[in-house]
């Protein structure tokens, strides 16, 4: 412990090492603690994904068992969504939304450790259900009774890993919540706040809004397992398409929980290197909140072929055909602030640009699934893995590498080296379009997903498909070797590292244009 002295003199006991870390109550310190937790949480979801392709790169079983293979795709779903993409969004959360509203810290701070430290307890539990017998193969990620009312120990250690993992975004919105509205700088207006702020403000709301609903779904599936309770078993009276329903309207908003910090940091990155204000800030922002807003009025089509009236089935359709239209603004607004920008191609601005694409290869493709008898036929086939893998990971996952190299040289004050960035940047894209753009040919001619085995005319496409999948899983290991060389000393940032992209002094230009993040945060006269 060291002895650190106040205002008045007083010593004090301040912790040191391991100690530090266990008590932090620094917004930054917290959200580098998020950001690695989610760094190992994607490699482990990554090597969980390695051992599905490696299964599925022939016909036959090969590696893994039915059974293993099951535990597998439930834990590679769980873990990415909930210890990867979530934990890192949150971590961005903690380390740029005081520094880009002007407040000193989050509002809640032990609190905010609280959140973090929960996640350890969470991952441990749900990756250890995999070795208890019976593991954890409930029937994925979704977890439907009644395969997760049956099966052993390891699916209740799975439930009760969802309940903590649910805890801790609850409290980790409720603290982002309460920064953002309480603790801005003097002047900052709603209106004046960066969009990544924005998108986080209506991320939390949508995270309380929803993560309850999760919490009751679970709570029904283990009374029902462990306390002879029928929510789900329709033997005793319960239905389980109704686990359906409340499981589907905390999913769908999850879907966009995971996307709408996307948007933000697309929104930041994008304007700097075009060198021009973002275009069309207020229509961004009242975007943001309708694609919030519409996605708790889509669940339903998830469920297409669960036995809904046609009436149901035309009012789920349309209304994801209209969550479209918000979406499109965004679209068209980054493509405008571009228009006729002096444009440079660093990391950050490449995978923006590399997330605009495939975004809007995913939302085609989310719109033909939107469409009733079309959906019918692709309902649990691999073009439902392709469209939301094109969602999520060239979405959510490129975005995150974005934000990354955006703001690295702030976090550590060092530079990334720019060439290994560029070829991650590359290669990351083409291996990702190999694993998961034939996926679609997959689907549409008919192969089920969560299979081990498969008929013989699949096999060309799921070896094509397996060899993208290695090759993006290790160039992510490139993206490690290029964070860690920044981190343990790589080129001095300058104090203002993107300087040289933004000729516009921000100052300057018409309100409600917001400063750039990477400045300390003005008091807005």
């Amino acid at each position: 412990m060291a002895v650190i002295q106040d205002v008045h003199g007083h010593g004090h006991d301040h912790p040191t090492g391991i100690m530090r870390w266990l008590t932090t109550t620094n917004h930054k310190d917290i959200g580098t603690l998020y950001l690695c937790f989610s760094l190992v949480m994607l490699f482990v979801g990554g090597f969980l994904a390695m051992g599905i392709r490696a299964e599925l790169f022939m016909p036959g079983i090969q590696i893994l068992e039915p059974e293993v293979f099951n535990s597998f795709t439930t834990l590679h779903g769980l873990i990415m969504v909930f210890g990867a993409v979530m934990p890192a969004w949150v971590g961005f959360a903690n380390w740029q939304v005081p520094l880009m509203i002007g407040a000193p810290d989050m509002a809640f701070a032990r609190l905010n450790n609280w959140s973090f430290w929960l996640l350890p307890v969470a991952a441990l539990l749900l990756i250890t259900s995999f070795f208890v017998p019976g593991g954890a193969a409930a029937g994925g990620w979704t977890f439907y009774p009644p395969l997760s009312t049956q099966g052993g120990m390891g699916t209740d250690m799975m439930l009760f890993a969802v309940h903590i993992l649910g805890m801790s975004s609850i409290m980790g919105s409720i603290n982002i919540i309460t920064t953002i509205l309480n603790m801005r700088a003097p002047g900052m207006t709603l209106m004046k706040m960066p969009m990544f702020v924005w998108t986080w403000l209506i991320t939390a709301y949508l995270l309380v809004l929803v993560m309850p609903v999760l919490a009751g779904a679970v709570t029904m599936v283990l009374t029902d397992r462990n306390f002879g309770t029928s929510f789900f078993n329709a033997a005793g009276g319960g239905d389980p398409v109704m686990f359906q329903h409340i499981f589907w309207f905390f999913g769908h908003p999850e879907v966009y929980i995971m996307i709408l910090p996307a948007f933000g940091v697309v929104s930041e990155i994008i304007p700097t290197f075009s060198r021009k204000p973002l275009f069309g800030y207020s229509s961004m922002v009242y975007a943001t909140a309708s694609i919030a807003l519409l996605s708790c009025f889509v669940w339903a089509h998830h469920m297409f072929t669960a036995g809904m009236p046609v009436a149901g089935q035309l009012f789920f359709m349309y209304a994801t055909m209209l969550i479209a239209v918000p979406t499109g603004v965004k679209v068209f607004n980054w493509t405008a602030t571009m228009w006729r920008g002096s444009m440079t191609f660093e990391v950050p601005m490449l995978f923006s640009i590399g997330f605009i694409f495939l975004f809007v290869i995913g939302g085609f493709s989310g719109v033909v699934c939107a469409i009733v008898p079309v959906d019918i036929q692709v309902q649990d086939t691999y073009y439902v893995i392709a469209h939301f893998h094109y969602v999520l990971v060239s979405g959510a996952l490129f975005a995150l590498f974005a934000g990354a190299y955006y703001w690295l040289p702030k976090w550590t004050g060092h530079m990334y080296d720019e060439s290994l960035g560029k070829w991650h940047f590359w290669l990351s894209m083409v291996f990702f379009n190999v694993a998961f753009f034939v996926q679609h040919f997959l689907g549409l001619a008919g192969m089920p997903r969560r299979i081990p085995d498969y008929a013989l005319q699949f096999a060309d496409f799921n070896m094509i498909s397996s060899i993208g999948a290695f090759g993006f899983g290790l160039t992510q290991l490139l993206f490690v070797y290029i964070v860690i060389k920044c981190v343990r000393g790589g080129e001095k940032a300058a104090d203002k590292t993107w300087e040289g992209a933004t000729t516009l002094e921000w100052t300057h230009l018409p309100s409600p244009a917001p400063y750039h993040s990477f400045e300390t945060p003005p008091v807005v006269k």
